[in-house]
């Protein structure tokens, strides 16, 4: 799927410095960002080598088959040390299967979860970081946030993704648009996920310390998620 233009460090994965998608392609008739187009591969940007005099630059592309695509708007540079992250978090859509959210270093592809199981089902990410303290990365993301409307959190292990929690009723994307609402936040007392409850009628506060619990923070707006997201 990808080369690398030269073999890894033996000390471990680089860290990402830029990721971006290229090649776009109309081979995923689904639209539900607001257009036709979506993206055949992923270039990620690295240096392995952060603490030398000079820099050791690594540019790395990583392309799908004809059955996939990214469906996405950007790739998120994650990792368990957000000052050092050493992977990109995507939407990834099989033609046939819907999307899955999967994570990618300069190597390939490092974890993904299950396909939602059918063509034109897609999922939108709040972010990735480790919510509960425990010392592993979890991300989350909605499942069909105009469908389904479920919030689902999984750990990363190795190179697995488990999924450890789920909430139905809440939202963060509305279709056509091309922008996805909320993420994730800190405001002093740990990570906080911030998105719409499943009607759009208030926004939601939600921690994860082995089970999740939400909070309502008000009526909804716009205005009022990105309040939210500045810790206002």
């Amino acid at each position: 799927m990808g080369v690398l233009s030269r073999p890894l460090d033996a000390q471990g994965l680089p860290v990402l410095t830029g990721a971006g998608y290229s090649e776009p392609t109309t081979r995923y008739a689904h639209g539900v960002l607001g257009d036709a187009v979506e993206w055949g591969a992923l270039t990620l940007t690295a240096d392995r080598c952060t603490d030398c005099a000079r820099p050791d630059p690594l540019r790395v592309t990583i392309r799908l088959s004809e059955t996939r695509v990214f469906e996405d708007l950007a790739p998120r540079l994650v990792g368990l040390d957000p000052d050092r992250p050493d992977m990109a978090m995507v939407v990834e859509s099989d033609l046939s299967q819907g999307a899955r959210l999967a994570l990618y270093a300069p190597t390939g592809l490092v974890a993904a979860t299950p396909f939602i199981g059918q063509a034109n089902r897609w999922l939108a990410p709040l972010g990735a970081a480790d919510l509960d303290g425990d010392g592993r990365l979890e991300v989350a993301y909605v499942d069909r946030p105009h469908l389904a409307k479920t919030l689902r959190i999984w750990r990363l292990e190795d190179d697995r993704l488990t999924e450890v929690a789920a909430m139905p009723g809440l939202a963060n994307h509305r279709i056509g648009r091309d922008y996805i609402e909320g993420g994730l936040r800190d405001c002093g007392q740990g990570p906080e996920m911030i998105l719409a409850n499943g009607d759009w009628t208030t926004v939601q506060a939600l921690r994860f310390d082995g089970t999740l619990t939400a909070r309502s923070l008000g009526a909804y707006s716009p205005a009022a998620i990105r309040a939210a997201m500045a810790c206002e």
